[in-house]
């Protein structure tokens, strides 16, 4: 027989944990287990959340869910088909009782519409084309020259960082092996807009843009210095052609 001394010892303690973990997971797997045959518990309805520009049906599609589908089946399948469609980060599925699964999605945000043998093509930062039909979706994106990781990587930090100056954005290039070569419409108040200017529809396309030059490499910090000297050039009713910025510390405006 046991006695009470011996039950107080800290390995009878840890046993005796150990043994009521047991008995409660073994109760919850047998609940979830009973639930899961419940027809109160069946899929009934998805809610999909986070999409821009994939269709929700879409989504549903790839989860394949049958129609005798528990709420408490195990969801990690169901992620994983949604996870490896190519417009997909990450997605994120939860539960709403009795019978919703809620469906997170991010997703691979296009940053450009690239030049391709088949036409305009929308790509991400990475450098992925996504599966976009441009003809169907409003896609008011810049225009890059060629699929090149560098040029999509700058495009889409500055859409992530700098909005203002990411809307502005019309052509991406390289210029050479070491620079590139940005076109910018000017937009109301920026430089050539001055006092006797012509009105933006009457503008000659040269008159409507604004080219700057970087180096490869170049931080989106760094490119927003444009701003003020935009500011100041248009204060002093300057046309200027091109800001170049390929010099430490410097914004070098070309007046024409």
């Amino acid at each position: 027989m046991i006695s009470a001394e011996r039950l107080r010892k800290p390995g009878w303690k840890l046993l005796g944990a150990l043994f009521l973990v047991g008995v409660i997971m073994a109760a919850a797997w047998g609940t979830r287990a009973a639930a899961r045959q419940m027809a109160f518990f069946r899929v009934r309805s998805v809610e999909i959340r986070g999409t821009h520009y994939l269709q929700p049906s879409e989504i549903v599609g790839r989860l394949k869910i049958d129609t005798l589908a528990s709420l408490w089946d195990d969801l990690e399948p169901y992620r994983e088909r949604v996870r490896h469609h190519p417009q997909v980060s990450d997605v994120r599925i939860s539960r709403r009782m009795p019978g919703t699964l809620v469906v997170t999605i991010e997703e691979n945000m296009p940053v450009a519409l690239v030049q391709t043998p088949a036409g305009l093509l929308p790509y991400d930062s990475l450098g992925k084309q996504l599966p976009i039909d441009p003809a169907r979706t409003n896609l008011d994106l810049p225009i890059v020259a060629t699929p090149d990781p560098v040029l999509l990587k700058l495009v889409g930090a500055i859409r992530a960082t700098e909005p203002r100056l990411f809307v502005r954005i019309e052509d991406v290039r390289r210029n050479g092996r070491d620079e590139i070569l940005i076109t910018l419409s000017r937009g109301s108040g920026a430089t050539g807009v001055g006092a006797g200017a012509a009105s933006p529809d009457n503008r000659s396309p040269e008159d409507r843009t604004l080219r700057v030059r970087v180096p490869v490499g170049l931080s989106v910090d760094r490119l927003a210095d444009i701003f003020p000297v935009e500011t100041d050039l248009a204060r002093r009713q300057l046309h200027v052609g091109e800001l170049d910025l390929r010099y430490r510390d410097q914004v070098i405006a070309r007046v024409q």
